[in-house]
């Protein structure tokens, strides 16, 4: 009998190294980062200003040229990839939130969550968009414009636009970061939501523990390192994990 292959993490990367500027003033954003994410699962990064969590993410999401090491997507290395090649992987296979909603203001919210398809000349999934926008309640609201609706509606509105591609992977860069905490539970529901019950995989990086407690890990950041891996976190824990990370 052979054992079972474990199913491939959705992403990887391997000895992930990010540099900015040259000789005494160059900083090192990312050290060597070593770190699988599993399909299926909701991870938090967080870790202190400057720590290099947002580097990671956009490596990872191939928005920034890591200056080391490798990176894939599933089985695609995206060292491989031009331009062209890397802004379809993004277009065809990955969603993002952003702590701003990134919505075209005069576009109503239901043509801001069928845009990417429209710019790709992709057949909008119907029943996939009827159920995405009943989940996360905007039905209603598809004919209004951005500024019409309240701030966790736009944020709804972005996050339908992040799955309505059916994307193997979402990268959340602060997204309950512009939200009051109603807002950002709702918000941070939806993703949840989105891993238990649609499969999706889910990054997010975040400064706030109680966003943080949501997910299924978290990976702590320090000087452009993991220094710390926490499973089915709770706020308590990610908070003495923050303080000792934290600590002179």
């Amino acid at each position: 009998m052979h054992a079972e292959q474990p199913p491939a993490p959705a992403a990887r990367a391997r000895g992930l190294t990010k540099r900015y500027g040259a000789g005494d003033t160059a900083v090192t954003a990312l050290d060597g980062v070593d770190v699988d994410f599993a399909a299926g699962e909701f991870t938090a990064i967080m870790g202190p200003s400057g720590s290099g969590k947002s580097t990671l993410m956009h490596c990872m999401a191939g928005l920034d040229a890591p200056t080391a090491g490798e990176v894939r997507i599933g089985g695609t290395d995206l060292a491989g990839l031009d331009d062209r090649g890397l802004t379809a992987l993004r277009r065809d296979r990955l969603g993002f939130v952003f702590q701003s909603f990134n919505l075209v203001p005069t576009l109503s919210a239901g043509e801001n969550i069928t845009l990417p398809a429209d710019i790709a000349g992709r057949r909008v999934d119907r029943p996939w968009f009827e159920e995405v926008t009943s989940r996360l309640g905007l039905a209603g609201r598809l004919g209004h414009l951005p500024a019409e609706l309240s701030g966790g509606q736009q944020q709804r509105v972005a996050l339908a636009r992040a799955l309505a591609g059916r994307p193997e992977l979402i990268f959340g860069d602060e997204p309950t970061g512009n939200l009051d905490s109603n807002a950002s539970r709702e918000v941070l529901a939806i993703l949840r939501a989105a891993v238990d019950e649609m499969g999706q995989t889910v990054v997010m990086v975040t400064h706030d523990p109680v966003a943080a407690a949501w997910a299924d890990r978290v990976l702590f950041l320090a000087d452009g390192r993991i220094v710390d891996d926490l499973r089915a976190p709770d706020r308590e824990a990610i908070l003495a994990r923050m303080a000792g990370i934290e600590a002179p």
